[in-house]
């Protein structure tokens, strides 16, 4: 079950024009298919119940009542339903004629919105027509009641912890400067449209109401009419779109079914709105009127059993191919500058890392070289150094060496083996392998790398990645330390891709990067081995030359912790959402009990080594999940993980 979720729907039903009655039938067909897929808003098209092509049709008696029946008896019938409805309809008060939406459900009427802004321009000649709406809200009678006209907020009213404001705009009122000055709270904006289909249309109407969802950090549903208005000089196509913070969620196409069906996260946009609160604040004052229903039933009981919305299993990477290769290309451009600037102040000659051949150092190391060439320091004057030990394998120190050739800095192995075990004999150590035998070998390795810097006048750049951090897998004052941390704002799954990036398209032949040509694809290749390479700190013994540790034994698959990293700190996600979310991403990878194991151990590590955090080196920030103490994320070390390791207990 997912709570705090409005499941809302956008349809087109198909119309005859002036054919009030026959609308009505395809309309509530629609709500009842919507209801029974749970479907909490359901929105139509503007002046569906009688078409928007009527012309002047609308100024005939016979055609506005018979709007007004249909418009009864769909609130009539709607009292069958949990549902809220919104609908589209030519409206008459006091002799002047709207172009309005009613809102209704469980047989009640809530509130009839008039449209504010008429268009008289190309082929659109509203204004022959139609009114705008009031200055300021009246009263309308309809049947033999009185409800709010005008503009109107409505705020549905909820037992459960989340409510939600709701507002309609029609037509052009989308892009009007009443929708900027209305209240900015209003968590999910409806738009009904008519939009007439021509060349290139279609994804105007996509970037606008991404844009309108983003700058109001709202759900934005946008619906509009299709198959069955007149074709005299225009034509319809259904194009529906629903969007969540500047996200397409879903869009029935332009000729297709017309319907679109997604979620919107009431959750994840009152904690941006939080987040942001500054920024909201600027719109606080509104111009409409501002309404509460709560109707007999359950209509505001947000509660879906599954989502239709796609959850990403892999949050952190784009899945477009392009995109993807442009998130790489721009983050290693943050890397690199972040860390020249760095350099230049410090006016150092030398860089120093500890290069294992595994993904992390490798990157780092990439990012050393790029940086070099932004500040004109000779490749020479990165020192990398190996520093094999008692679990180190053949092929990780066999990547290191080469990439090292390859990339034309300088290299040195250093063996500490001799150095751990006559530091291990000095404290009376046995070697046994426990947590003393492996940080040893990781806090020898450090003192090797920060007396190299000391010697060549330079600085040890660290390369723990932001997952590493997240979980606290790192040795305190050993990998954990450095003088500069380029990859700390980095998640691991997104590591591999920028490497993979690397691979394909810097380094391959033919490439954009330094060494494009250099020893065919042989660089391209070595790259490929240490994308291959078992994740694995190295601290045990190898055997026959061997990985035998696996980071992802130990403390759980990345992919896994980096999609609980996104949810919890970007969208401060409760422990059950985020476990819930999981089951649907990994669906057919990971079982409900792996699942929920590994976010159990993500919350106690989380807690348990925000200390390391809080004396870590300083980063480049590269996306909007960071774990900076200084900047982002500021947690006391002795915060406890209480709370939400009991949500989950109960799971």
């Amino acid at each position: 079950m997912f709570s705090n979720y409005v499941k809302v729907a956008a349809a087109t039903p198909r119309i005859r024009v002036a054919d009030c009655e026959y609308n009505a039938g395809n309309i509530l067909e629609s709500i009842k298919k919507a209801s029974d897929e749970g479907v909490h808003l359901l929105c139509f098209p503007e002046l569906c119940i009688t078409g928007y092509t009527c012309g002047d049709l609308f100024l005939q008696n016979t055609l506005l009542n018979s709007a007004r029946e249909m418009l009864s008896y769909l609130i009539e019938k709607s009292s069958e339903y949990d549902i809220i409805v919104v609908v589209g309809l030519p409206m008459r008060h006091e002799d002047n004629l709207y172009n309005a939406a009613a809102v209704f459900g469980k047989g009640e009427l809530f509130a009839i919105i008039a449209k504010s802004n008429i268009p008289n321009y190309g082929e659109f000649s509203e204004s022959r027509y139609f009114n705008p709406a009031p200055h300021e809200n009246a009263s309308i009678l309809f049947d033999n009641e009185f409800y709010e006209f005008g503009k109107v907020i409505l705020r549905m009213e909820s037992h459960t912890k989340m409510e939600f404001s709701l507002k309609i705009t029609i037509g052009d009122d989308l892009r009007s400067c009443i929708e900027s000055e209305s209240e900015s709270d209003a968590m999910i904006r409806v738009n009904l449209s008519a939009s007439s289909e021509i060349v290139g249309k279609a994804e105007y109407r996509r970037l606008f109401a991404r844009e309108r969802s983003r700058n109001f950090i709202c759900g934005y549903v946008y619906v509009s009419s299709g198959y069955g208005e007149s074709t005299t000089g225009l034509v319809f196509s259904g194009h529906n779109i629903i969007c969540e913070n500047g996200v397409i969620l879903t869009e029935s196409k332009p000729f297709d079914k017309g319907y679109a069906v997604s979620e919107i996260d009431l959750y994840a946009l009152s904690y941006e709105r939080t987040r942001l609160s500054a920024i909201m604040t600027r719109n606080r004052y509104n111009l409409e009127k501002s309404i509460k229903i709560n109707p007999a039933g359950d209509l505001t009981h947000f509660t879906c059993d599954t989502l239709t919305r796609h959850i990403d299993p892999m949050p952190f990477v784009p899945q477009d191919k392009s995109e993807r290769y442009a998130r790489c290309e721009e983050i290693m451009n943050i890397q690199a500058y972040a860390l020249a600037k760095r350099v230049e102040h410090l006016g150092i000659k030398s860089m120093v890392l500890g290069i294992s051949g595994g993904l992390d150092s490798c990157l780092a190391l990439l990012i050393i070289v790029k940086a070099c060439e932004i500040i004109g320091m000779p490749f020479k004057n990165v020192l990398a150094v190996s520093m094999p030990c008692f679990g180190t394998s053949a092929r990780t120190k066999g990547n290191a060496r080469e990439l090292c050739n390859f990339l034309d800095v300088s290299f040195r192995e250093i063996d500490i083996t001799k150095s751990v075990e006559l530091h291990l004999k000095d404290i009376g150590h046995t070697q046994i392998q426990d947590a003393t035998f492996e940080n040893a070998q990781a806090r020898m390795r450090t003192m090797v790398l920060m007396d190299l810097a000391n010697a060549t006048d330079g600085i040890v750049v660290g390369t723990g990645d932001l997952s590493e951090i997240a979980l606290g897998w790192s040795t305190y004052n050993g990998d954990h330390m450095s003088m500069y941390s380029v990859n700390a704002g980095v998640p691991k799954t997104l590591v591999r891709h920028i490497v993979g990036y690397a691979t394909d398209v810097l380094y391959a032949p033919g490439g954009s990067g330094t060494f494009k040509d250099r020893h065919s694809n042989r660089l391209s290749v070595i790259l490929m081995d240490i994308l291959d390479t078992p994740i694995s700190p190295e601290l045990l013994p190898a055997k026959d030359g061997e990985i035998v540790q696996y980071t992802e034994e130990l403390v759980g698959p990345y992919v896994l912790h980096d999609f609980f990293l996104y949810h919890v700190m970007r969208w401060g996600r409760e422990p059950k959402e985020v476990f819930g979310l999981a089951k649907l991403a990994f669906c057919g990878t990971y079982s409900a009990e792996v699942i929920l194991q590994w976010l159990k151990v993500f919350y106690r590590r989380f807690f348990a080594h925000q200390f390391k955090r809080n004396s870590a080196p300083d980063a480049p920030k590269i996306g909007t999940v960071n774990l900076a103490s200084h900047m982002d994320w500021r947690m006391p070390s002795d915060a406890v993980s209480t709370l939400w390791l009991e949500q989950l207990s109960r799971v």
